[in-house]
């Protein structure tokens, strides 16, 4: 899932520095026309898989996560064979969590390292100009986290989204189990708050309209703030001061734990807590605010450790078994999904051809860790996400109930230790 914020000026400058980014990755990058199609080349010599992951810089927390769930696919692929008969070997760079780098980190990969295939980064923010690489070389691209609607409205054909759905419809379960709820439990207030992110603010922002449509009254509207922030006083002060209920945050990992704390510091508990992403980090969430305060956080999720789906367990064993018995973060299955179906293409073509792996994408429906994915002539996708919450110190997902591992919904959440 992706990065966040900036003030007005900021984030115009930011869109700036995007659209020059993009102009730059479909304007330079070395036109590759399909560069390792044909059939399955040389037995003898590996698949190469190009990856530019942010390992350092803001969004290095999932970068590493996403690096541990490429690694662990590699190994169980080459483990049974490879793919078409040839070992996989993945050439992993990082990108520092910048767009500038990350262009460039791509066109080498596809120009200079000739890589056979390509898989995704982390975030929208760096997705966007990274897509725009491989689709200028109409090569597949196949991401792990990055579902701002920016992403599907520029008419490629060689992007996929390894997830369930884009950001405004992320927290759909959650909107409308708050709205089935009678008046007298529902919250009656809401603030909502985002990092300036592609992906995060989509996910937010959808959500203020359809609950002021069900009877909950805006007191603290939409406030983005920069990636690099790290003080949210003023920004928690206002939400006390507003006495919302409820708390909508667009949030990667540092900037959760930052709002909470703050919240803590000025004793201020709302009923019901949102955030995207970080809540999603497993362990290192339960950690960084204490495993007693993630009582009752609701959040959005593509994955669940206990779902019974192609390969999950086989994952969740492995992933246990080189970290200490640590559960998956959500970024290391995503990234696993997203190589899944990459995998299932070449498998069900019999060659890297990329046109021919993404005509197969939009035509079939793949088996993943995720579950089903399935995806629209733009690369979106066309499932639906899970409501997951934190209770009694474990991720349990709560909705749809189908998909259930608990049967109950921790409401009002209760008041931070």
């Amino acid at each position: 899932m992706p990065a966040y914020g900036r003030t007005r000026e900021v984030r115009s400058r930011g869109r700036m520095l995007l659209a020059a980014i993009l102009v730059l990755a479909l304007g330079t990058a070395a036109c590759g026309g399909g560069s390792g199609g044909g059939a399955g080349g040389d037995k003898n010599k590996p698949i190469k898989i190009g990856i530019s992951l942010p390992l350092t810089g803001n969004f290095s927390q999932p970068g590493k996560e996403a690096r541990r769930g490429y690694e662990i696919w590699r190994d169980q692929v080459n483990a049974a064979g490879g793919l078409l008969g040839r070992k996989v070997q993945l050439t992993i760079v990082d990108d520092a969590s910048s767009q500038k780098t990350i262009v460039s980190d791509y066109q080498r990969l596809i120009s200079q390292d000739k890589v056979d295939l390509l898989l995704g980064t982390f975030s929208s923010l760096l997705n966007l100009p990274a897509s725009a690489v491989a689709e200028k070389n109409q090569m597949l691209y196949v991401e792990p986290a990055g579902g701002s609607p920016e992403m599907f409205s520029r008419g490629f054909t060689h992007l996929f989204f390894a997830q369930q759905a884009t950001a405004p419809h992320q927290a759909d379960q959650l909107a409308a189990w708050l709205c089935s709820q009678p008046a007298s439990k529902r919250p009656k207030t809401a603030a909502y708050v985002s990092q300036d992110d592609p992906f995060a603010k989509p996910v937010v922002s959808a959500m203020q309209p359809k609950l002021e449509k069900c009877g909950v009254k805006t007191v603290y509207g939409l406030k983005t703030y920069a990636a690099d922030q790290t003080s949210f006083d003023a920004i928690v002060n206002g939400i006390k001061a507003s006495k919302a209920e409820a708390v909508f945050q667009g949030a990667v990992f540092d900037d959760a734990v930052g709002v909470i704390r703050q919240m803590r510091q000025v004793d201020y508990s709302p009923k019901l807590l949102f955030q995207t992403s970080a809540p999603s980090e497993s362990d290192q969430y339960a950690k960084a605010i204490g495993t007693q305060n993630t009582e009752g956080v609701f959040y959005t999720v593509s994955w669940d450790p206990l779902a019974k789906t192609t390969d999950n367990q086989k994952f969740v064993t492995e992933y246990k078994k080189r970290w200490n018995g640590a559960i998956p973060a959500e970024d290391a299955a995503d990234a696993y999904a997203a190589a899944q179906v990459l995998a299932t293409a070449v498998k069900g073509v019999g060659s890297l051809d990329q046109d021919k792996l993404a005509d197969y994408l939009h035509g079939h429906t793949v088996d993943t860790v995720l579950g089903k994915l399935s995806w629209d002539k733009t690369g979106a996708p066309k499932a639906k996400f899970l409501l997951a919450q934190w209770q009694g110190g474990t991720s349990r997902v709560v909705l749809p109930t189908e998909l259930a591992t608990s049967k109950k919904i921790v409401y009002p959440k209760p008041p931070w230790h």
